[in-house]
């Protein structure tokens, strides 16, 4: 079983900057590929950014090429999404989760995914 503890959320204004951490629990998290995702109120879930095992190769929903970084930190059981340039569009629960399978393939789909936080609000303020 992992554990999943999002932190790093907030209000902040339009341009503005947060970093999101996603703690894991559990001695396998670096052969985990992760995941954010967020929903807004009255929207379905969508991802933002995965990195995966065992390379880390990332990859970005459009929305957020170019202005959001996922990495990782293993030492640390620590995934982060570093995110700049907010916009109000960027309001939602973001969503930390963890995919178990042992494979390299890049997943965009929250439905291939095992395990997930709690979520954290981001709120970005025009």
């Amino acid at each position: 079983q992992v554990q999943l503890v999002e932190s790093g959320g907030g209000l902040v204004q339009a341009g503005g900057s947060l970093r999101l951490s996603c703690a894991a629990s559990g001695r396998t998290f670096s052969t985990y590929a992760m995941g954010w995702f967020r929903q807004a109120p009255g929207k379905e879930r969508e991802f933002v950014a995965t990195i995966s095992w065992p390379t880390s190769r990332t990859q970005y929903a459009d929305s957020v090429k170019g202005r959001f970084t996922i990495s990782r930190d293993n030492a640390k059981n620590t995934v982060y999404l570093q995110m700049n340039s907010l916009n109000p569009e960027d309001t939602a629960l973001y969503y930390c989760a963890a995919r178990s399978v042992r494979s390299a393939r890049i997943v965009i789909s929250p439905a291939e995914y095992d395990y997930w936080g709690q979520g954290t609000q981001v709120t970005v303020s025009s």
